[in-house]
């Protein structure tokens, strides 16, 4: 059985990842957001850095700010983004 290359991730894909990873940095920045974070979402700090690569980790980021609406608009402020390319970006990953 031949080995299928796996194709590289379309350009909303990887918007959407990266977009992400940044609210993890903007979440990881403030020891209460982040402790809120893993307390919410039942994470541990060893989940976050086995998983923070994963897509499916990565969109449950992003529905976690989107769930918390003043956390979602100091993200796109520091981040000078619209506060509606979260969602936009949202259904590119799982």
């Amino acid at each position: 059985m031949p080995i299928r290359e796996r194709t590289p991730p379309q350009p909303r894909t990887e918007q959407a990842e990266v977009l992400a990873l940044q609210m993890v940095q903007f979440l990881l920045d403030d020891e209460g957001m982040a402790q809120t974070f893993l307390d919410v979402t039942g994470t541990s700090p060893d989940d976050l850095r086995r998983r923070v690569n994963e897509p499916d980790f990565l969109g449950g980021v992003i529905d976690y700010l989107l769930g918390r609406e003043d956390l979602l608009l100091a993200f796109c402020e520091a981040q000078r983004i619209e506060p509606t390319l979260p969602a936009r970006l949202r259904g590119a990953l799982p």
